[in-house]
């Protein structure tokens, strides 16, 4: 008698850990830090992200809900690389007002 021990499951295990461990970073990358306050602001995500890109055309690189002082004191800080530079776009969270958009860094 023969037994054959395959590594398909083996493999399809790992391909499952590899999927999961992908789907977990590319949440992570669009997730939104300080989440747990977008039950103070007015304005939805989605709604700040096209005021922001409105504001500064690009690619959003990281965004962030926070407490700050200025405007009503809540507002979505966003990342957004455009032309070769990093600028940083605020919109108030209630309001909706851009309160910055200043570059950060120039490649």
């Amino acid at each position: 008698m023969f037994i054959v021990k395959s590594n398909r499951g083996r493999l399809g295990l790992a391909a499952l850990f590899v999927t999961a461990a992908l789907a977990s970073f590319v949440q992570s990358a669009n997730a939104l830090e300080g989440g747990k306050l977008s039950n103070e602001a007015t304005l939805t995500l989605e709604q700040a992200r096209a005021a922001a890109l409105k504001a500064q055309p690009g690619s959003i690189l990281d965004q962030e809900l926070e407490h700050r002082a200025g405007g009503s004191g809540l507002r979505y800080s966003f990342d957004i690389e455009s032309g070769g530079s990093t600028h940083e776009v605020a919109i108030d969270a209630k309001t909706g007002e851009i309160l910055l958009n200043k570059t950060e860094r120039s490649k």
